[in-house]
């Protein structure tokens, strides 16, 4: 699917970029693989580290907010996997303005150049915090993933298809609770902070997240919402798996934070279909003919489903975590 294909991933200095590429080098043969970020440094690292693959790896810097520079990376583009976005809570919170030209402006850009540059497929990365949001970083997120899905009605015949991957935190990744508790143990640091002692979360590696978009680009047809079906755990089960015996302080909920995640809404219950390994949003569109949009072996999930991380069945418990854990590259 990817073999001899050109593919721009935006944010692609960051720790999904990093996993994407790499799988998509080791496991197929595409043309060439555009990193699109800010950052000079992190370009410099990535391109040291994947020095074989000087053939088929380019390196652009640019920004989501500047709309050229985008249009001239997706020359010749056939895939675009648009990752760049502001998602620390905080500081969105107190720089809205940059997160609404980043997440809301940047996607609105990456849409314009993908529908005038003969691009084929878009996937957008989500969050759950984009669903029922209760900060800005949420709240931006949803606007872009209901601008990618509104794009599917100005594709035309021919245009790309636009779709959306929905996943919490990664487990590991930079900025996430892991490798912040890390951080204090290593410190030596007598215990652990825990906002909400109730608080859960889904459970979902880099490698799952970068096969979540690989399917996505598989299978979309416009307008799709994929949730993958992941475990959850109780964050102070992790902190038991990562320190057993540090004491662990509730220190309260945090402005922005929720007691759990959710992936699916209510709302979105009347469109989404469930499938073995993950759900499926389809868009509620007049463009939309759902009957020829569901893909086969779908299940239409019962009016008012939720997928919440403190009402899954399927659950992590801290001698899973500590495996899993022993395993992980926890990113600083």
């Amino acid at each position: 699917m990817l073999d001899d294909k050109a593919i721009l991933v935006t944010g692609g200095t960051g720790s999904f970029g990093n996993a994407f590429t790499k799988y998509v080098l080791e496991n197929y043969s595409p043309k060439k693989i555009i990193i699109y970020s800010r950052d000079e440094y992190k370009q410099f690292i990535m391109r040291n580290k994947l020095k074989q693959y000087d053939d088929v790896m380019r390196y652009f810097i640019g920004d989501v907010r500047d709309e050229a520079r985008l249009r001239r990376a997706c020359q010749g583009v056939d895939y675009i996997i648009h990752a760049a976005a502001l998602k620390q809570v905080p500081a969105c919170e107190y720089n809205p303005i940059e997160a609404i030209k980043t997440n809301i402006e940047g996607a609105t850009n990456v849409i314009n150049a993908a529908l005038d540059s003969g691009v084929q497929k878009v996937v957008a990365l989500s969050t759950d915090k984009a669903v029922n949001p209760v900060n800005l970083y949420g709240g931006t997120k949803l606007v872009s993933d209901k601008l990618f899905v509104a794009a599917n009605a100005y594709r035309g015949a021919s245009g790309p298809t636009f779709s959306v991957v929905r996943y919490g935190n990664v487990a590991g990744s930079r900025g996430s609770v892991i490798p912040f508790f890390k951080n204090l143990i290593n410190n030596g640091a007598t215990e652990l902070p825990i906002t909400d002692f109730q608080m859960t979360r889904f459970w979902i590696s880099l490698a799952e997240g970068v096969e979540l978009v690989v399917k996505a680009l598989s299978e979309a047809k416009g307008g799709e919402t994929f949730i993958s079906k992941i475990p959850s755990f109780k964050v102070v089960d992790l902190a038991s798996a990562m320190g057993p015996g540090i004491k662990q302080v509730e220190i309260g909920i945090r402005e922005g934070e929720k007691l759990h995640e959710c992936m699916v809404p209510a709302a979105d219950s009347l469109t989404t279909y469930e499938y073995d390994k993950n759900y499926i949003v389809y868009p509620h569109m007049e463009w939309c003919d759902l009957e020829k949009s569901v893909l086969p072996g779908g299940r239409k999930v019962a009016p008012g489903f939720v997928y919440d991380s403190g009402l899954n069945t399927e659950w992590l418990s801290v001698e899973e975590l500590r495996e899993l854990i022993s395993r992980m590259d926890i990113q600083y």
